[in-house]
């Protein structure tokens, strides 16, 4: 095929692929890579890539112009990735089985990065992932405890971090994921030397338990419940008038925040964030058929820029991949679901509480456009594209991110604004 190497080099790199070998087991799956109608078959017996023939159950399908902007190496938006592809180029598609493909999902985005590697002209092995490592993720010199939070009558212990001194700054991680999210950015000097980076997580997230006597794969957020645990946390934590940074659900609730208790804020910052998103929630996330810890992680994987540090992309698979029975699923509910603000965005008053709007140029989910026209909505806010970064911008990279977000600090700690 046009671009991707030859059928039966590619075959043998997998089956000397260390990724691949470490996922063998008693499984079988066949597939196939179609550009411009020519297909290469992957035939996988006892999770083993063969030379052998095979009918495909699916095939990823997409002409030759498509594969050619994802095998360069940086893409270009929205081609970072098979769900990228899949979620905004109508032209890419996936064939067959829906079911055998998100079961094997994590198979062939490594059997595509495989075939990339090779395209590009390297030399074997490959690499566990294909972006580029920096080799310095530092750890976050934090303190962490439980503070109990009551809503509706129901108590959670949560779990909270904290880093820095200075002016609080709420740190609200994204759907399905936890706290450690913030790592990068609490490790970073430039922020902690003049605020306190204070990170929870929701309940059924990272440390913070399910509360007694829950049914496991009950968890469903929404946007009362969210907003009354962020105001409950804040209260038990002591925070007074915090900064509240958040991005894709916790960027969402940013704006509600705005909207509903301006006065207890002393600036907001949502990244990835529009008055509504659609079509990003996914049966898959809770389907029994399907092993939610393989496919979750592959589900968000692209939504990070290809120049994302690995250090720092791989923690964020990790931790998606941590995730309780339909915690994620859970979270989507109110990320591509209940949430819905169209009828109230523009009345977000900034003169009470300003108002910052960051999202990165490869997130998918929510673009730039989705945010620049819910931005264009609310009189007084300030909107910036993040160029070369995506859906996660504190957690996949913290250094670049640190750049968008410090002058937005400092000009919420200029004297009289």
């Amino acid at each position: 095929m046009s671009g991707f190497p030859d059928a039966a080099a590619w075959r043998a790199a997998c089956c000397g692929d260390s990724v691949l070998d470490a996922w063998a087991g008693p499984w079988t799956a066949c597939f196939a890579i179609e550009s411009d109608g020519h297909a290469t078959v992957f035939n996988l017996v006892d999770g083993k890539v063969t030379q052998d023939a095979g009918e495909p159950s699916f095939t990823l399908s997409a002409p030759a112009s498509v594969w050619a902007k994802f095998l360069l190496p940086v893409p270009p938006r929205h081609h970072q990735g098979v769900f990228a592809m899949m979620y905004r180029l109508p032209e890419f598609a996936i064939k067959g089985s829906q079911l055998a493909f998100m079961q094997h999902a994590h198979v062939a985005r490594r059997v595509l990065e495989i075939g990339k590697w090779l395209a590009l002209g390297n030399a074997e092995p490959v690499p566990v992932t294909l972006h580029p490592r920096e080799g310095d993720r530092a750890v976050p010199p934090v303190t962490g405890g439980y503070v109990p939070v009551t809503v509706r009558g129901v108590t959670y212990q949560i779990y909270h971090e904290i880093a820095g001194t200075g002016r609080d700054v709420l740190c609200m991680h994204t759907a399905g994921a936890d706290g450690r999210q913030f790592h990068g950015l609490m490790a970073d000097r430039r922020i902690t030397d003049d605020h306190r980076l204070v990170s929870f997580d929701l309940p059924w997230h990272g440390k913070s338990p399910p509360p007694e006597g829950a049914v496991p794969g009950s968890w469903r957020l929404n946007t009362d419940l969210y907003v009354e645990l962020i105001m409950g946390f804040v209260a038990a934590a002591g925070l007074d008038k915090p900064i509240a940074l958040g991005a894709s659900m916790s960027g969402e609730i940013c704006l509600e925040l705005a909207y509903r208790h301006p006065e207890a804020f002393g600036g907001i910052v949502a990244c990835e964030a529009c008055d509504k998103i659609n079509q990003r929630q996914t049966v898959w996330a809770a389907h029994p058929q399907v092993n939610q810890s393989l496919f979750v992680p592959e589900w968000i994987r692209a939504l990070s820029a290809p120049q994302s540090p690995a250090e720092y992309t791989e923690q964020i698979t990790w931790h998606y991949g941590q995730g309780g029975p339909q915690v994620f699923f859970g979270d989507i509910a109110f990320y591509s679901g209940d949430w819905d603000a169209r009828d109230r965005v523009g009345r977000i008053d900034t003169n009470r509480c300003r108002l910052f709007m960051l999202t990165g140029e490869y997130d998918y989910s929510c673009t730039v456009e989705l945010s620049e026209a819910t931005a264009a909505k609310i009189p007084g806010v300030k909107f910036q594209a993040m160029a070369g970064i995506g859906h996660f911008p504190f957690a996949e990279n913290p250094k670049l991110f640190a750049e968008y977000l410090l002058p937005v600090l400092r000009e919420l700690a200029e004297p009289g604004r």
